[in-house]
């Protein structure tokens, strides 16, 4: 224990000492990470919603989820059609035919579902293919006006649950400097 407080005392010291020597102290001062600091951050997804393209790739992901509901519509209405003629016609038919229709509505039915799952991840898988383009773009103005604004570092703000900001100066906020790198009007600042 001892040993532990002698230890710790001769740290406190050492350091006090080089903290009152004034040229450690202007060493410390001309250190340049502290100078080359410069955090900013910007909100990626409300600059995506000002884009001009955005408007484009939404509704394309649009036109091919209907197309894709569309022919989801279509196979439960020619299963309906067949499970209500299988109903009406259950009675007269042999055991043989009765277990084939059977069989042909269970595996018309596993279609349907296998298609929803598969439309459902074809349509995410389009909307990151027509995104992705848009994000780059975005990265890279990002990446141009921190070079020219010499930001160290810019972080995200603004997605509920992804934020990777948790506070920041308002000042700090170099959104309006990507939209114009983007080359797009600004929205009116909400204050």
């Amino acid at each position: 224990m001892k040993k532990l407080l002698i230890i710790i005392t001769i740290i406190f010291l050492t350091n006090y000492s080089f903290s009152q020597d004034p040229i450690v102290a202007e060493v410390v001062q001309e250190l340049p990470v502290a100078k080359e600091l410069k955090i900013g951050y910007t909100n990626v997804e409300y600059i995506l919603s000002f884009l001009p393209e955005t408007k484009q790739v939404q509704a394309e992901v649009q036109a091919y989820g209907t197309q894709l509901q569309n022919q989801l519509q279509s196979k439960i209405t020619d299963f309906q059609s067949k499970a209500d003629a299988f109903q009406k016609s259950a009675a007269t038919l042999t055991d043989i035919i009765r277990a084939d229709k059977q069989e042909e509505l269970q595996n018309l039915q596993a279609s349907i579902q296998k298609f929803q799952t598969e439309a459902q991840t074809s349509i995410q898988k389009k909307e990151q293919d027509l995104f992705k383009p848009l994000f780059e773009k975005i990265s890279n103005a990002i990446n141009t006006v921190s070079e020219k604004n010499n930001y160290s570092h810019v972080f995200s703000a603004g997605v509920p649950g992804m934020d990777v900001l948790l506070y920041a100066r308002p000042s700090d906020d170099i959104s309006l400097l990507v939209f114009e790198e983007l080359g797009i009007d600004p929205p009116p600042t909400q204050e």
